[in-house]
């Protein structure tokens, strides 16, 4: 038993590399199988991303259970820090790999329904996606954090394009030229940083910045802001989040739903640089930007709450969502604090969660607006797996006057099934109990309120304008609430008279598997909080990042064989 544990010990860290690795590959076998086969790609897309997934759980396990530093360095090279390439994993990391997993197996269900057919090249494309947001979660260096966004990037345009139509096509056009913006606005801050220190490693970098002269602290803080601009474009900041609502609104649902997800790419990159780079140990550069981050946070939020309230189509309220999400977690992660960092860390996965599941819903009701079209009709009404209107006896009961029942009638099971879904969506994005999303804002609304009775660490004193930001958690989820609840009542409790919904098993599926990890969120709050709290604590104390990864030293090559002679080459 010992000696598994040792093996096991020995191989993990080797895993660090499959979030990466596995869907290059899968994508690049997935380019040699014809577009026909359209089942054989499905079944090998779904289980290259359920791989994933269980790898995922894997790697959060491994880096829980290091509680000496909860950190695992790799060098894929075989070249020290700051030399060579070098992969992270800590709990932030593990976090996001984890979401990442889980929305991207949801999305390729869904699309298994009938959207992966509506164009070319899905899969391959979807799975060179989950490549670049892993690889971005897990590089250590701002080199290669460039080079998976591009690859991320690369693959969401042609994903934002799939199944073409004229909005699709105006809406991606739009997003392509403004990610084109915001990667030159990368460049140019990391060649800054670059001229300015001579490192992109982050860890050396958080060494390097301290160091910098007086004379060249302007030059730095403005390299930074460059850098965070193109950040806060990925994280739909406002006032530079006009093109997400179309182009969010314009993909199809399980690309939508998998959208969800690059907001969190530009949050989780602030995060980690700024935590890094300008915390406590950043000397005349400490909190450096915070109050932007705040005041961008309040705006994003205001923002995506009016979106919310004026928004009639459900992807337009899924979209808003998303930015009002992002603008909580914004303006949370600008004071610094370690128990308000750990209440967001909870409400980023559930928040994300639930736009994701929402972004599906919309192309349900879409569809069932549009008289309950579907791919795989049923033959005959005892087919369905629900219940009609029409089967229920009438004797001795209520009707009106197109004698149907007024007392007693049965809800198909795939309405009950997608109202539900809808109304613990609702409960998770405002924030109301007894979801996941309370449990979120009311551990940063806690923070807020007793800063110092928590023990939390050095940062910004809430203050006035920490009331600010819990006076609008609060009404911007009053607004979400009412802005669903006008939704929710208009497409299931005041519908006009329509046909009854059919639901393909893979949609039903992932909706429920998404709104499930909410549930389940909710049923481990103790102990997802635990490890969120341990992840902020080891964020605003950078020190141990940044050992773990310039101590990690290199394999050494194997010994020579003794028994083999060397041989001198003689020089002509």
């Amino acid at each position: 038993m010992s000696h598994l544990r040792e093996l096991t010990a020995a191989l993990m860290p080797h895993l660090m590399l499959v979030p990466i690795a596995l869907p290059m590959f899968t994508g690049a076998l997935l380019l040699l199988v014809r577009e026909e086969q359209q089942r054989l790609k499905l079944g090998i897309s779904v289980l290259s991303t359920l791989t994933g997934l269980v790898v995922a759980i894997a790697l959060l396990q491994w880096a829980h259970r290091n509680a000496a530093t909860g950190m695992g360095v790799y060098l894929p090279g075989n070249w020290p820090a700051p030399f060579g390439i070098v992969l992270v994993l800590d709990r932030l990391t593990a976090l996001m790999l984890l979401l990442t997993s889980l929305v991207a197996l949801c999305s390729v269900l869904f699309a298994g329904a009938r959207w992966q057919r509506a164009g070319v090249l899905y899969h391959p494309l979807f799975q060179l996606q989950l490549m670049g947001l892993s690889g971005a979660f897990l590089t250590g260096d701002l080199f290669n954090l460039f080079v998976f966004f591009e690859i991320m990037l690369a693959a969401s345009y042609g994903l934002l394009l799939h199944g073409s139509g004229r909005a699709r096509v105006q809406s991606g056009l739009h997003y392509i030229a403004i990610n084109l913006v915001a990667s030159s606005l990368f460049l140019v801050g990391a060649a800054m940083l670059y001229a300015l220190t001579g490192t992109l490693n982050m860890a050396d970098l958080a060494q390097a910045v301290p160091q910098v002269s007086s004379a060249d602290r302007g030059l730095l803080h403005a390299a930074a802001a460059i850098l965070a601009t193109a950040f806060l474009i990925k994280a739909a900041c406002w006032p530079l989040n006009f093109w997400l609502v179309p182009a969010y609104s314009a993909a199809t649902a399980p690309v939508g739903a998998l959208f969800a997800l690059m907001t969190k790419v530009g949050l989780y990159a602030l995060l980690r640089l700024w935590s890094l780079l300008f915390g406590a140990e950043a000397g005349p550069s400490a909190q450096f930007g915070s109050l932007w981050l705040i005041v961008g946070g309040m705006a994003t939020m205001v923002f995506g709450a009016v979106g919310m309230m004026g928004s009639q189509r459900l992807t337009h309220l899924a979209s808003h969502a998303a930015v009002l999400s992002s603008g909580t977690l914004l303006a949370a992660a600008g004071f610094g604090q370690s128990m308000l960092t750990a209440g967001l860390l909870y409400y980023l996965p559930s928040s994300t969660l639930a736009v994701a599941a929402l972004f599906l819903l919309a192309d349900l009701n879409e569809r069932w607006r549009n008289d309950g079209a579907t791919l795989a009709p049923y033959e005959s009404d005892d087919d369905a797996p629900f219940l009609s209107a029409e089967l229920v006896p009438t004797a001795g009961l209520n009707l009106d006057d197109d004698e149907q029942v007024l007392v007693g009638r049965v809800i198909p099971a795939a309405t009950a099934f997608m109202g539900l879904a809808f109304l613990m969506s609702t409960l998770v994005i405002a924030g109301l109990p007894p979801l996941s999303g309370f449990v979120g804002k009311f551990a940063m609304l806690t923070s807020l309120l007793n800063p110092l009775g928590l023990g939390t660490s050095a940062g910004l004193d809430p203050g006035p304008i920490g009331w600010t930001l819990l006076a609008l958690m609060i009404s911007t989820g009053l607004v979400a609430l009412m802005a669903l609840t006008r939704a929710g009542i208009r497409h299931y409790w005041a519908a006009p008279e329509r046909a009854r919904p059919q639901l393909h098993v893979l949609e039903g599926l992932p909706i429920a598997l998404l709104l499930g990890a909410c549930v389940a969120l909710t049923v481990q709050a103790d102990g997802v909080m635990r490890f969120t709290t341990a992840t902020a604590h080891a964020l605003n104390a950078p020190a141990g990042y940044v050992r773990a990864v310039l101590d990690a030293t290199p394999r050494p090559s194997p010994a020579p064989d003794a028994a083999q002679p060397t041989v001198n080459k003689a020089v002509p």
